[in-house]
């Protein structure tokens, strides 16, 4: 679609939101939500983690979002959030946006086009205030020379090249905007936003609590009159508590196959759906770390990846194969399994993977009498310990053994962050089905997180080029390129794309899971309970 196109659909979007009756919904209730993890923080501009996204997405607003009633997000189902309306200019490097008026924070502050403008000069680090801790998504913007405003409800992004893939990274749940008034460090502990739902506490390892915005620019939303969020460790816990009737809805992809069954046979009302999540089960290799800064040890590694094992024990063969792109049908970007079936690894003859990857290390001197040690760390939940057990086994077939060292969340990804790791199971999640939010993120040389330390000048090339492409199908192709760059050097290898469930009670209403991101529809403000 094109960005004239995108800018119409924009304005058709306020039309129909407008016109949308709603006469069926019930106002109250509280929303109950169970975490199976610990938030490192609050600050969604600094998280990379479901577990930050899920209890806090209500507490913000986007320029723009992710329609949450279409399931399949793309550039054509963004719509209006605390932008009214948008539009490109001549050059495709001017996006600008008209602001909602009358909005305003949680503390009764009045939201301006200059919160959007301090938001994203911290985020290019051109702001006076730059003060965060992790900057995960600032390669996002590499383009992005400034943002300029007109007024308090007008602001303009100016790009240095066109950026097609922008308006999606915006709708992403880590764009959200925040205060120019309020101390990064206030945000990572008790969060000011423009959102459907206020903070209002958060005790670490145990619960959290939002309630109603009672001045929510959306007018009668949200319907429900709080949010609380209950922290269960025990995935057997959570799941019978559920199935039981204490919570209303599964936490984002907790539900495995076998576990979809068993909470059915409990709850045999429960609405369940098993979706692709865009999450992807990788190998982390740290590249400068020896042995494993000889490419020869890292591609037999890869080759040592029974991907079809992985996804018969994980998913009862409903996982997705697939390169760094999530995999077809779901996702956008995702390569023909024709094409998917001619890169290294990939091929059908496991057995001659094997022995090719065996060749490799025993020239390198190892053998099952002289074996690798290695520790493989990996984060404390069931969906990164299950596929790292799955790993060390593999690997012991190419002389490799492997011990597992198992982190709790927050110091998992201050290691990641530091690079301090040699060998990691990781579950790396997409907020947005596009290149520049997936590929440009985990890959280009100069990436925050980038955790592998890969490199190469061809692609990062590469990765220019298709960021500035206008057309779709041309941009496919020079993805297809860089897959088959990442997949020849063992960049991070992909052993499969997650499919999960999310389960939720008959009365909850209104509520979407998405089948190409599980982090985009998270805010409930149009979910209600349908309850006597």
């Amino acid at each position: 679609m094109s960005f004239r196109l995108a800018a119409c659909v924009a304005a058709l979007g306020l039309v129909t939101m407008a016109a949308s009756p709603a006469l069926a919904q019930k106002k109250g209730g509280t929303l109950r939500l169970y975490h199976n993890d610990n938030p490192p923080s609050t600050s969604l501009l600094e998280e990379s983690t479901i577990a930050s996204v899920m209890p806090f997405a209500a507490v913000f607003n986007n320029l723009v979002a992710f329609d949450p009633a279409k399931v399949h997000e793309s550039i054509d189902t963004v719509t209006p959030d605390l932008a009214e309306s948008w539009s490109w200019d001549a050059t495709n490097t001017r996006l600008t946006f008209k602001l909602r008026q009358g909005v305003k924070w949680h503390d009764g502050q009045p939201f301006t086009a200059k919160d959007v403008q301090c938001t994203w000069r911290m985020l290019i680090g051109k702001g006076e205030t730059q003060d965060f801790k992790r900057n995960p998504r600032k390669v996002w913007y590499t383009k992005l020379k400034d943002v300029s405003i007109n007024g308090d409800d007008e602001a303009t992004f100016e790009l240095s090249e066109p950026q097609p893939g922008l308006l999606a990274l915006l709708a992403s749940a880590f764009s959200v905007v925040y205060p120019c008034h309020v101390p990064q460090q206030v945000m990572r502990t008790k969060p000011i936003g423009t959102g459907p739902f206020k903070f209002v506490e958060f005790k670490r390892g145990d619960s959290i609590r939002l309630v109603r915005n009672p001045d929510y620019f959306k007018k009668d939303r949200p319907y429900l009159d709080e949010i609380t969020v209950r922290t269960i460790d025990s995935r057997a816990t959570r799941m019978l508590a559920f199935a039981t009737g204490d919570y209303d809805i599964t936490f984002p992809s907790d539900v495995t196959i076998p576990l979809m069954k068993d909470v059915k046979a409990r709850a045999p009302n429960a609405i369940c759906e098993m979706t692709a999540t865009n999450t992807q089960i990788n190998l982390l290799v740290n590249r400068v770390n020896p042995p494993f800064d000889n490419p020869d040890i890292r591609r037999a590694m890869s080759l040592a990846l029974d991907r079809k094992a992985f996804n018969t024990i994980l998913f009862e063969g409903n996982g997705r194969l697939g390169g760094a792109m999530l995999a077809k049908p779901e996702g956008e970007w995702g390569m023909p399994p024709d094409v998917l079936a001619t890169l290294p690894g990939y091929g059908p003859d496991i057995e001659k993977n094997i022995a090719e990857a065996q060749a490799i290390m025993q020239k390198l001197g190892y053998s099952d009498a002289k074996p690798l040690p290695i520790k493989i760390q990996t984060r404390n939940l069931p969906t990164y310990r299950d596929p790292a057990v799955i790993l060390a086994d593999q690997l012991k077939k190419i002389y490799i053994v492997a011990e597992l060292d198992i982190l709790d969340t927050p110091r998992w990804y201050s290691r990641l962050q530091r690079k301090d790791y040699t060998i990691g199971l990781n579950v790396t999640g997409v907020s947005v089905d596009d290149p520049d939010g997936n590929l440009v993120e985990n890959y280009s040389c100069h990436s925050e997180r980038n955790y592998t330390q890969y490199c190469n000048a061809e692609v990062d090339k590469l990765l220019a080029a298709q960021s500035r492409e206008l057309d779709k199908d041309k941009r496919k192709q020079l993805v297809f390129d860089i897959e088959r760059l990442l997949v020849e050097d063992a960049a991070r290898p992909i052993i499969l794309h997650s499919s999960a469930g999310n389960c939720w009670q008959p009365y909850v209403k209104n509520f979407h899971p998405h089948d190409n991101s599980q982090y985009n529809n998270l805010r409930f403000e149009d979910v209600w309970l349908d309850k006597q």
